[in-house]
């Protein structure tokens, strides 16, 4: 009976949460059938079926954290990919066959035996399959509440955050504290996205020297531009925000100063500088900062990196990020100001050399050039960069760059 173990879905993946099982032991499945849904450091992955058959067993649970390599499914009369007299492991739609290396950590190949399973184990593991999404697994779980003990209040059956708060408090009160236990601490797993996030920017802040410099600028006319463009009809169908422009103003910048997208290789003592910016936009969801990355952003037109910027942080929030799309990123904007907060310190994310933090945009008494204090648009910008890579005149120069551009947007032609 072959066992489909998780794989490495990419990026050096070591383990993964098992978030949502589609099929249930019995179920008949296809090549390429969606198996389960699992959570890796980044994002929520499908896993499809390598095999033809019916489902013997689930070897672990939702909820359980599994190490790559480890069995997660038996598949009963299995038929491969191919009908070759020796049966191998079919390869994943999507991932690539990786090389047998020597290794302390035993691989799993189709038909070898697999650890054995506690008598009670399948009673745990054979349960009905509950209909929520992502982000209201990770609720749930970080809440100690089994979904599967849950009623959705939806026809549908699809269980809900609101569900799951009814769970936590039976009375009314949507609070998370509502749950807290009666000494007033509650603990919550350090896993998924929080967990590598965690162990990124420890990495990142303790690799990299750090450097972080400011500037408060007039953004009057650039936000003239945003009601403009608000109404221009190439931008109909597209989301017009300050985070687009600014990332316009970036990558313009980044022409000028391509050393704030270059990246320090110590392995081969070399700076390395792409050829094209892969922009980072910082989103904040449900399951911690996601990073989503607009590939050769510098090469957009405007109305197109609005479009890409939109879709991937819908994706983001929405929890459907796949690895691919928070890869190649050379340079990161983040957003503080959409929580008001005037500006901040941003640690770059491992591997980038640069990173732009942008303040509140709000209504400040500004002295204008007749020295009169009239009211303008104002927000501050906050670079942080690798001393290594980039030396301050070359940070100075690449904010004041920004600065300039979005205090006045038609400079953007002298670019």
């Amino acid at each position: 009976m072959p066992e489909f173990c998780l794989p490495d879905v990419g990026e050096g993946l070591t383990e993964a949460d098992i978030v949502t099982w589609r099929v249930a032991e019995g179920d008949e499945v296809q090549v390429n059938d969606v198996l389960v849904d699992i959570e890796t450091a980044k994002s929520i992955v499908e896993l499809p079926s390598p095999f033809a058959g019916t489902v013997g067993s689930l070897l672990v649970a939702e909820g359980d954290t599994v190490a790559v390599g480890t069995p997660i499914v038996r598949i009963e009369d299995a038929a491969a990919v191919d009908d070759g007299a020796e049966q191998r492991t079919a390869v994943l739609v999507g991932y690539g066959p990786e090389e047998e290396k020597p290794s302390g950590r035993r691989r799993c190949r189709a038909g070898r035996a697999a650890r054995p399973v506690p008598a009670e184990e399948p009673e745990r593991l054979a349960s009905v399959v509950t209909l929520a999404k992502p982000p209201v697994r990770k609720f749930a779980k970080d809440h100690g509440v089994d979904l599967r003990a849950v009623t959705a209040a939806d026809p549908s059956g699809i269980v809900t955050r609101a569900d799951v708060e009814r769970v936590l408090s039976p009375v009314g009160d949507p609070r998370p504290e509502a749950a807290l236990p009666v000494d007033g601490e509650r603990r919550v797993p350090i896993s998924g996205v929080r967990k590598r996030t965690a162990e990124a920017m420890v990495a990142s802040a303790f690799t990299a020297p750090h450097v972080t410099e400011w500037v408060t600028v007039d953004v009057s006319a650039t936000m003239e531009l945003l009601e403009t463009l608000r109404g221009d009809p190439s931008f109909a169908d597209v989301k017009v925000t300050a985070t687009v422009l600014v990332a316009k103003a970036v990558c313009l910048a980044l022409r000028r100063t391509p050393d704030l997208h270059a990246r320090w290789d110590a392995e081969s003592e070399e700076i390395v500088f792409p050829g094209h910016v892969g922009l980072g936009v910082a989103a904040a969801t449900e399951r911690g900062l996601l990073v989503p990355v607009v590939p050769e952003a510098d090469r957009l037109a405007l109305p197109d990196l609005a479009r890409e910027i939109g879709t991937l942080v819908h994706t983001a929030r929405e929890g459907s990020l796949q690895p691919a799309q928070m890869s190649g990123g050379t340079f990161t904007i983040t957003n503080v100001g959409v929580f008001g907060v005037d500006a901040g310190t941003p640690i770059l994310s491992p591997g980038q050399s640069g990173i732009l933090a942008v303040g509140s945009i709000e209504r400040r008494p500004w002295v204008d050039e007749e020295d009169r204090i009239v009211p303008r648009w104002v927000t501050t910008l906050a670079c942080s960069f690798d001393h290594r890579v980039v030396d301050g005149e070359q940070g100075s120069r690449f904010l004041a760059d920004i600065a300039s551009l979005l205090r006045d947007p038609g400079r953007a032609i002298t670019f």
